[in-house]
């Protein structure tokens, strides 16, 4: 099994807690990493899928199970689908507080289930599970590989091309006709998959809300709310302008992104490095797929946005910590980059702490006595290390 590294976090905050959430999108690994936790608490566990009418059952009245079994882990997979075991787990855990009574699994982020986890407050620590992060997967498959297919385990790890395909296929019709709706958005499963594609079309490109409201001929404030229930479902990413610098005329919009790069290319059709490479997408690509392995690492930690200002300054990558930059990032596809007047004037705008230009694959060298270039892999060994 492919090692984690989200699971030191997850085993400190197990012994500490007496809740932990782990949330992350279906498929991406929550009921595997679960197991593998339970192993150290050296206790029984019980696991509940709540999607499975047999494990309702057991439920059916919460109060006398959770007592019954308050000497073991009980493990709640797709937690969301039921809200109100949260006034009955606060309950439970107030009575007999210990670390690792539960572990909670649930494909909506806390935000979406926010009503339902206030109630935990100050019992449970959430931690979002990503698909796997280059760090993770770099010694059974390559970085193209890994960009071209994403990091969903049973895309990357997929035994031939055509089994990805069939698997990304069913993944996604799935999460449209099935799990959106049963997280609660009320849309119509054709719109929503022409709003997942065209974003796919204007991946790491400004957001453009009334284009989109236009094209699918409805109302703006109706898109926004799309768009906010794909982000906080883990489909997408709307990356904020860094808006610190008040004597610059700043772009507003965000830049919009698919997350996972597997699903990304199927929904352009792309199904190889080498169609990629003919095609115009393949700067962003690179882009976005890159903005994400860092935030899976940093997630905790910074604040992502990007910079760029009606004159042309732009950057693709500012990490804020407590409201200052740490780091600005330029991504670029290329072994020998160059940068642009409007790069050297981003980096000057910005004065963060460190710059650099990422790519896939060069020497880590300095470009200028305050630009340092590096791979991908480098910098996020870099991040990790700190």
């Amino acid at each position: 099994m492919i090692q984690r590294w989200k699971l030191k976090d997850l085993s400190d905050n197990l012994n500490y807690f007496p809740v932990i959430g782990i949330v992350g999108p279906r498929q991406v690994g929550k009921t595997t990493i679960s197991k593998t936790l339970i192993k150290e608490l050296q206790k029984e566990t019980l696991y509940l899928d709540l999607e499975d009418p047999q494990d309702q059952a057991k439920i059916t009245n919460p109060n006398l199970f959770f007592e019954r079994n308050q000497d073991k882990c009980i493990i709640l997979d797709e937690v969301q689908r039921a809200p109100d075991l949260f006034p009955v787990l606060r309950s439970m855990i107030d009575k007999n507080r210990v670390p690792g009574r539960f572990i909670l699994l649930g494909s909506a982020s806390p935000e979406l289930i926010r009503d339902s986890s206030e109630s935990l407050a100050g019992r449970i620590a959430y931690e979002e599970l990503t698909p796997f992060n280059l760090l993770e997967i770099i010694n059974t498959k390559s970085i193209i590989e890994h960009w071209i297919y994403g990091g969903f385990p049973d895309s990357i790890l997929s035994p031939n091309k055509k089994v990805q395909q069939t698997w990304m296929r069913n993944f996604i019709q799935t999460y449209i006709e099935r799990d959106l709706p049963m997280l609660g958005l009320s849309a119509d499963r054709g719109t929503i998959r022409k709003l997942w594609t065209m974003i796919a079309h204007m991946h790491g490109s400004l957001l453009n809300m009334s284009n989109l409201a236009k094209s699918l001929e409805l109302t703006s404030p109706t898109i926004k709310s799309y768009l906010s229930f794909l982000e906080e479902a883990f489909l997408i990413r709307q990356l904020p302008t860094y808006t610190t610098n008040l004597k610059k005329r700043l772009v507003k919009a965000p830049k919009v992104y698919v997350r996972d790069s597997g699903i990304l290319h199927f929904l352009l059709g792309i199904n190889s490095i080498d169609e990629l490479e003919g095609m115009p997408i393949i700067g962003n690509s690179w882009e976005g797929y890159a903005i994400e392995q860092i935030c899976h690492i940093t997630q905790n930690e910074f604040e992502p946005h990007f910079y760029r200002t009606h004159e042309g300054a732009e950057i693709d990558l500012v990490l804020l910590k407590a409201g200052k930059p740490i780091y600005a990032i330029e991504i670029k596809y290329t072994s020998a980059p160059k940068l642009s007047r409007g790069n050297t004037q981003a980096f000057r705008d910005i004065n963060a702490k460190e710059n650099f230009i990422i790519t896939p694959n060069s020497d880590d060298y300095y470009l200028t006595k305050e630009i340092r270039v590096c791979s991908l892999g480098d910098f996020l060994k870099l991040l990790i290390a700190e």
